[in-house]
């Protein structure tokens, strides 16, 4: 078991706590978190891109010329892909980009994902993460407490509509819960800052 300090929101340190090894001290798989993060971004594309055929552009119905003897190459329709205004040929029609990786790849990302943040000492344990109202002042003033610079993913062990709003309007910060985090949010956000209750949320999941 390593340690990790904790802190408040004001930025002191105010205890340490234990990280399960198992969680956050393997020896990071670079392979695994890449196929992790074209997965998710796979998944993410909607898919609504559509072109039309020269079956569903409109016009084309009479042949343009006759077949033979006008010196020209032979045309059935003007809504041919050759044509202005002809039908798109092999162009991309709406599909779905989703695909599973297997269970066990999915937990060996996360977890590797999870170390290499301890690993570059870009993980920041929080005593709590409490507020009375919706402020933004007051998430802005713990990250500048906590020395964080350039962006930041807050996870709190469930959703909190105060710290979800607060933070909404800082720029390159982002909030999650812990059954929504993701390998590539740890991974795109340069600061992971974790509440307490959240740590032993997630050692229990990936446990």
């Amino acid at each position: 078991m390593s340690t990790i300090s904790v802190f408040d929101m004001a930025g002191k340190q105010v205890a340490e706590t234990e990280l399960n090894d198992e969680i956050f001290g393997i020896t990071p798989n670079e392979a695994v978190m890449h196929a992790m993060v074209v997965n998710y971004l796979a998944n993410q594309r909607q898919g609504t891109q559509s072109t039309l055929t020269r079956t569903e552009v409109s016009g084309g119905g009479r042949k343009p010329w006759r077949q033979k003897g006008t010196g020209h190459a032979r045309q059935g329709s003007t809504r041919a892909p050759q044509w202005y205004h002809g039908g798109v040929a092999l162009g991309p029609k709406p599909r779905d980009y989703r695909y599973a990786l297997n269970k066990k790849v999915r937990r060996l990302a996360m977890k590797s994902a999870l170390s290499t943040k301890v690993l570059d000492n870009n993980m920041i344990v929080l005593d709590a993460l409490t507020l009375d109202s919706y402020k933004t002042k007051t998430i802005a003033e713990m990250l500048k407490a906590l020395g964080v610079e350039g962006k930041a993913l807050i996870v709190t062990a469930e959703a909190d509509s105060k710290v979800i709003k607060s933070a909404a309007n800082i720029p390159g910060v982002k909030t999650a819960a812990v059954n929504t985090l993701n390998v590539y949010d740890i991974l795109n956000y340069d600061k992971f800052i974790v509440v307490k209750n959240a740590v032993g949320k997630i050692e229990e999941v990936y446990a």
